[in-house]
């Protein structure tokens, strides 16, 4: 069973940087894929990032990009997402999500299997 902790959230003003932490364990295959969603309230879950194990693909949606990335460290079990030059409109709950078996992106969170319990960022000046 793999499980997925998340945490780095808190509350920061416009213009500042956070870095989320999704620490995993339990995969059973050799690829695999790890997603950040995030979920305002009132929205529905949006895909943010995606790093594939196998070749290390990543994606970013065009709201973050060129100011969040994400990147794995394989000694700590752990992906991270760094978000820079936030903005209020990126506050929202930010969960974890990972599938086995795949080495490609995926955006969709009804591709994922296994979810963390979220942490939440609010940005606000």
């Amino acid at each position: 069973q793999v499980h997925l902790v998340e945490s780095g959230g808190g509350l920061v003003q416009p213009g500042d940087s956070l870095r989320l932490s999704c620490t995993y364990s339990g995969f059973t295959r050799e690829s695999y894929a790890i997603a950040w969603f995030r979920q305002a309230p009132g929205k529905e879950r949006e895909a943010v990032s995606c790093i594939v194990n196998s070749d290390g693909s990543t994606y970013l949606s065009d709201s973050v990009k060129g100011r969040f990335t994400i990147s794995r460290d394989y000694a700590k079990n752990t992906v991270y997402l760094q978000m820079n030059a936030l903005k209020p409109e990126d506050t929202a709950d930010y969960y974890c999500a990972a599938v086995e078996g795949v080495r490609w992106v995926l955006r969709s969170q009804y591709e994922y299997d296994y979810w963390g319990q979220g942490t939440q960022v609010t940005v606000s000046s």
